[in-house]
């Protein structure tokens, strides 16, 4: 995942928890990028140094917060690890902010400073295909470590999984905030690259609007399981309008709005330049920028926000983004 443990078992915090840290694999990519930088005499070499030196630190400063799986008694009462898998939950949502255990806030503070960090060297090694390759491979692992998370929090809350992979799933939580390492979630990780890299291969032409050519491109690229899923999934509506906000990278309101517009004025088919100028200059959602991984996940908020304000206020469109009913389908196969 995103946030390792080193592989040394003497490296433990004061709760024989592991420190939190760079793997062994990404230990070894630093210390390549930054020879390289340094052999380049680039000026910004020193800047990336304390970057990493400070990520180190906070990993270090992190692991000195006890383990989420001690029981602690506060004020008489008992907070053991069952009680605060019953309130997990509570945690998903932004107003339960300071209910929320140090550890985990602390951990997610770490995700987001392992990002910058990293960003910082896809940028400087970006003209290095062999460095800038595998340091961007690490972004997008940070970006499905967050997006993964939320999807457990759905999980929980949807009574269509059973008590027992629920609480599985809240054990899983429990061991990525304690120890930044979730097992299950890395199984997931292939399946969302590899959904990833069929859109990037496959950008959107928009044509007649219908999105079947755009389903028969990326599926074309993605393997058995996505094909399945699509067999169980497709033939409701939430799957294929989410699908299609995937795909275009435009809001269901938005892909509406063309759809109106084609048939309003006998249009037969629309380009990239034409469906913008239909929109306006300030479209919905964040538009991906292959040259900042980051915006992957910026994408991944809009349509995640826009998807929860129509279940809150009962309108159509879809009210899951593709990565939760995606994840959903692969974690339903753990039953």
């Amino acid at each position: 995942m995103s946030i390792s443990a080193p592989d040394s078992e003497e490296s433990t915090g004061n709760s024989g928890t592991p420190i939190l840290g760079l793997d062994d694999h990404e230990e070894q990519l630093v210390r390549e990028v930054l020879a390289y930088l340094e052999s380049r005499h680039c000026e910004d070499i020193e800047a990336a140094r304390t970057r990493i030196s400070c990520l180190r630190d906070l990993g270090q400063v992190i692991s000195r917060y006890p383990s989420i799986r001690e029981s602690q008694m506060v004020r008489g009462e008992m907070r053991d690890e069952e009680k605060l898998i019953e309130t997990i939950r509570a945690f998903a949502h932004p107003s339960r902010l300071l209910h929320s255990p140090t550890r985990i806030v602390a951990i997610r503070s770490y995700m987001v400073a392992k990002s910058h960090a990293f960003t910082m060297l896809a940028i400087l090694v970006q003209d290095k295909l062999e460095f800038y390759v595998p340091v961007r491979r690490i972004i997008f692992s940070i970006i499905c470590t967050l997006m993964i998370e939320e999807v457990y929090f759905s999980c929980l809350n949807d009574s269509s999984f059973s008590e027992k992979i629920r609480f599985s799933l809240a054990d899983d939580l429990v061991t990525l905030w304690d120890s930044g390492v979730d097992p299950r979630a890395i199984e997931h990780l292939p399946a969302l690259e590899a959904l990833w890299a069929a859109r990037d291969a496959a950008p959107p032409s928009f044509g007649t609007m219908d999105g079947a050519s755009e389903l028969v491109r990326i599926s074309g690229d993605l393997g058995d399981d996505w094909h399945k899923f699509l067999v169980n999934n497709i033939a409701g509506d939430e799957t294929l309008q989410a699908l299609e906000e995937f795909l275009f990278g435009l809001s269901y309101e938005e892909i509406l709005e063309v759809r109106s517009r084609l048939i309003r004025f006998g249009i037969s088919a629309v380009n990239n330049d034409e469906v913008r100028s239909y929109l306006g200059s300030n479209p919905a959602y964040t538009i991906v920028n292959d040259a900042d991984p980051r915006s992957i996940y910026d994408f991944y908020v809009d349509r995640r926000d826009a998807a929860q304000l129509r279940k809150r206020i009962n309108a159509p469109g879809p009210k899951r983004t593709l990565e939760e009913i995606y994840l959903k389908h692969r974690l339903a196969k753990d039953e």
